[in-house]
């Protein structure tokens, strides 16, 4: 086992306080967006070896794969870590994006590297050849959107909007009419990416559209039965005015996720994290394909062949809890499980899940993780990476400790 150090990422949107908060680290000053648990090669854990020296994460597995990963695992996905954990913290809004399908990811990188684009470059819309299905654990309540909702549900929302414009006798912007128009048609596929792409195009129509309706809600136009996703309206342009993400927004499901919720997020999902602290996990990959509610590059036409066009419901992710005590999230990927494990000071073990290699992070308390190869003492803020050959290991409290702890791994989805 092996004791990791982290990637803090910087982000604007990222809190100052909460990630240090949680895991009792020094603030830096700044915004503090994601902290990297994992090898993806962008921004790859640092662990410590036995004798003391450090090596990057990615580098460390590519000396033995199937000593650190698992046979199975470098069978199914090659010889890198599957999955990538962050602690994300968001102060504001992330982008409305969108992750592409497996193959969507191997062809768009071929592509540009065949165009020669920059690895770094801004307008680069694939950093890797990996898709990146991935799941949220609120930490603290956790405001996003995901997914479209059914047509009918969403032209109930602008067919209001147009209401209280009429109302005020300011009138109703071409765009709102179409857009109604757009969601009323019997195909909900066509329904969705004809309002959808007429929102996206942006422009000057979509954009003063915005401003009347931002207008006529801080006037005080009713929201009910609509408040929070009018009230999101207003947030989002506050942070990006006119942004044709403010009235996308309406199309998709507004969710607010309680401390301990979870939700999971397939390819060409539109989505939005809006504000909280949570446990993310994904493909290890950096692919992302932005829509809008950013500053960066936005390339529309890229997007429009990512995202899918049907309405879904929230996908809740529900824990199974073993008779071991094992307190597992297994969304449909093959990549990652999460575990969350919890331990009062007079408790006994709990067997960590683990198919190939995982990794640990301690959010409350102290761990004593016990392997056959070796021992490991956490405490709160530490991480650890656990090659597959280390298996089977057992999380205990640490004796003579007070206080409950709460740990969270990862390792793959596949069956052990």
């Amino acid at each position: 086992m092996y004791e990791i150090d982290n990637v803090l990422r910087p982000y604007a949107w990222g809190s100052t306080t909460a990630i240090a908060g949680l895991l009792d680290r020094p603030e830096s000053g700044g915004p503090e967006a994601e902290l990297w648990v994992g090898a993806h090669p962008d921004s790859p854990s640092v662990a410590t070896r036995p004798d003391g020296t450090t090596v990057a994460l990615d580098a460390l597995i590519a000396e033995d794969p199937g000593h650190f990963l698992g046979d199975a695992s470098v069978a199914a996905f090659g010889p890198r870590l599957p999955f990538l954990t962050k602690v994300l913290a968001a102060a504001k809004p992330l982008s409305l994006q969108v992750h592409p399908s497996l193959e969507q990811a191997r062809a768009g990188f071929a592509r540009e590297n065949g165009e020669g684009v920059p690895a770094d470059a801004l307008n680069r819309n694939y950093r890797d050849d990996n898709h990146k299905p991935e799941m949220i654990f609120a930490l603290t309540p956790f405001d996003a959107l995901c997914g479209f909702r059914e047509p009918a549900k969403s032209r109930d929302v602008f067919l209001h909007l147009a209401g209280c414009l009429e109302l005020s006798g300011s009138g109703v912007p071409t765009v709102l009419t179409d857009v109604i128009d757009d969601l009323s048609q019997d195909d909900e596929g066509a329904a969705l990416r004809s309002a959808f792409e007429r929102l996206i195009a942006g422009g000057d129509g979509v954009a003063e559209a915005t401003k009347i309706v931002v207008e006529a809600l801080a006037s005080g136009a009713p929201m009910a039965p609509y408040q929070p996703e009018l009230a999101t309206v207003l947030s989002l342009n506050g942070e990006y005015p006119g942004d044709p993400g403010v009235l996308i927004s309406l199309l998709l499901n507004r969710l607010s996720l309680e401390p301990g919720e979870a939700v999971y997020l397939p390819a060409g999902n539109v989505h939005a994290y809006l504000h909280g602290l949570g446990v993310e996990v994904m493909a290890s990959s950096d692919n992302v394909l932005r829509g809008g509610l950013t500053p960066k590059f936005v390339d529309v036409p890229e997007l429009l062949k990512t995202v899918v066009f049907e309405s879904v419901g929230v996908p809740m992710l529900r824990a199974g809890v073993s008779e071991l005590g094992q307190e597992l999230y297994q969304p449909p990927f093959r990549e990652f499980q999460l575990q969350r494990i919890e331990l009062l000071p007079d408790g006994g073990p709990v067997p960590l899940a683990q198919s190939g290699a995982a990794v640990v992070i301690v959010t409350a308390g102290s761990v004593y993780l016990d392997s056959p190869k070796g021992d490991l003492r956490l405490g709160r803020g530490g991480s650890a990476f656990l090659p597959a050959a280390d298996a089977p290991v057992n999380v205990h409290p640490v004796s003579g400790s007070t206080d409950t702890a709460v740990a969270f791994a990862v390792t793959t989805g596949l069956k052990a």
